[in-house]
């Protein structure tokens, strides 16, 4: 298959920059997430890539080529998008083999093809029918088939499943996973759903008002998030977020909210002792805040009071929404807890799992 490297790629209409200076390299056969809110640029990106959109300055290469002057249907991909696209006079089996014949592709080779992409996606048994009669999975299905018969080096997919019910867009979540694995071909995908980016990426591209905020795996986007902007996307409920000062008093180092005041652990005060008297951001999610009596072992906790506004039930665990000050934050706490709304409650601040950003930046503090 092929990589794909960003250089320094700038695309503008008129005065609005949608892409700003775009730079990382996509590894062959890996799964690639682009991920950020609706306007980001990230679709644009992708028509970049994909040839739909002239770039404004930089470089696109597709497998070590530039592929800035090289005509969309010579670029060697293929694109999935987020209406199916489908013929509807056509049987499903015309439908993936319209590309190849409009290439005047051999029939025996046309057929081998499409019987192979419908046997790895299972719609062996739905060839002779038309779209309509299809449910909206098998239309997407059918419409990534149309893309695995061009056999191309790079797949591009365009928020694929935001016109899929939730039950299906979980199952197809799994599908396209298992694709990759199977296919080993290079993935890009767009999407502004976080949960199907950690659920399906090799890595994740966090990108806001056309900047790469940061790129790396899901899990480490989770863990060591750059900034706020990556702390607030990825992860749901979003983390939360509290303005404070930090303070020193003797050895100790203290975050001060607006009502509450904790300690930060001795082995972590190093990393803040130059900020002390600074105005920052406290950052915490809500699984690392817990009710005082279903504390997991050997969590280093600090307690803050708050005011239980909604509670909603989950089933496997409670969410709390909950006011302190000025602040409203969201606990995820054990589902054997008694809370009723209106309770004024401690809640347990996991002093393992906080983050602490520059109130002026907006940049983490390691």
């Amino acid at each position: 298959m092929a990589s794909v490297t960003y250089k320094n790629v700038v695309k503008r209409f008129g005065d609005v920059t949608a892409v700003n200076n775009m730079n990382f390299e996509v590894a062959d056969k890996e799964f690639l997430v682009l991920v950020g809110p609706s306007g980001c640029g990230k679709t644009t990106a992708l028509r970049l890539l994909a040839g739909l959109e002239e770039i404004t300055s930089g470089e696109i290469s597709i497998d070590g080529k530039v592929v800035n002057d090289v005509a969309p249907k010579d670029r060697d991909i293929a694109m999935v998008f987020q209406s199916y696209a489908l013929y509807p006079h056509l049987s499903v089996f015309d439908n993936l083999a319209f590309g190849l014949k409009l290439r005047k592709t051999p029939k025996d080779e046309i057929k081998r093809r499409v019987d192979e992409a419908a046997k790895i996606l299972g719609i062996e048994d739905l060839l002779n029918r038309k779209p309509r009669q299809l449910s909206g999975g098998q239309r997407q299905r059918v419409a990534v088939g149309r893309a695995i018969v061009r056999e191309p080096k790079v797949f591009l997919f365009d928020e694929p499943l935001s016109n899929l019910d939730a039950k299906l867009r979980v199952q197809m979540r799994a599908e396209i996973n298992k694709l990759h694995k199977r296919l080993q071909a290079t993935f890009v995908y767009v999407t502004h759903d976080q949960v199907e980016a950690m659920t399906m990426a090799s890595r994740i591209a966090v990108i806001n008002k056309g900047i790469v905020q940061q790129i790396d795996t899901p899990q480490r986007l989770y863990d060591r998030p750059v900034n706020l902007f990556v702390a607030g996307f990825i992860g749901s409920p979003s983390m939360n977020f509290f303005p404070a000062r930090l303070r020193k008093e003797g050895a100790k180092m203290y975050v001060d909210g607006d009502e509450f005041s904790i300690s930060i652990p001795d082995k972590r005060a190093g990393v803040y002792e130059s900020y002390a008297g600074k105005r920052v951001v406290l950052g915490i999610r809500p699984e690392n805040i817990h009710n005082p009596d279903f504390v997991p072992p050997n969590t280093h906790t600090e307690l803050v009071p708050a005011k239980i506004d909604v509670i909603e039930l989950m089933g496997n665990e409670i969410f709390l929404h909950l006011v302190n000050g000025n602040d409203k934050f969201v606990a995820r706490v054990d589902p054997r807890s008694t809370f009723s709304v209106g309770d004024t409650v401690k809640l347990a601040f996991d002093m393992n799992g906080f983050h602490i950003f520059d109130a002026e930046t907006e940049q983490v503090i390691r």
